[in-house]
C-alpha cells in the first residue's frame, strides 16, 4: 500500500479527486476538538482537492453540514478494511 491514496468523490453533479496521505490525515484528527470540527474539515477537504476543482468545491464548503458530510465521505473511503473484534471479559470472580 502506498503513502498516498487517489479517492474520487462525487457530489451532486460534480467529481473531485483527492490525494490523501497518512500526514493529511493526522493533521486532521490532531486539529479536531470539541469545539473546532468544521474548520479542520474544511483544511483538509481544501488542501486534498485537486487544485483545478478547489473553486468549485470552495462554493460546496460555505454550508458546514456539507463540508462534514463530504469529509466523512472521504475518511470512510480512507480507512482500511480491518475487522476488529472487541473481546468482553467476563465480570464474575474466579475462585
Amino acid at each position: 500500500m502506498t503513502d498516498k491514496r487517489e479517492i474520487t468523490l462525487e457530489v451532486g453533479d460534480k467529481e473531485f479527486t483527492f490525494s490523501m496521505t497518512p500526514q493529511d490525515v493526522t493533521k486532521y484528527f490532531n486539529a479536531m476538538t470539541a469545539n473546532n470540527k468544521v474548520a479542520p474539515s474544511h483544511n483538509l477537504l481544501s488542501n486534498t482537492v485537486a487544485a483545478e476543482q478547489r473553486a468549485d468545491l470552495k462554493a460546496m464548503l460555505t454550508n458546514p453540514v456539507m463540508t462534514m458530510q463530504i469529509a466523512g465521505a472521504l475518511l470512510e473511503e480512507y480507512a482500511p478494511d480491518v475487522e476488529i473484534i472487541v473481546k468482553k471479559h467476563s465480570t464474575t470472580l474466579s475462585a
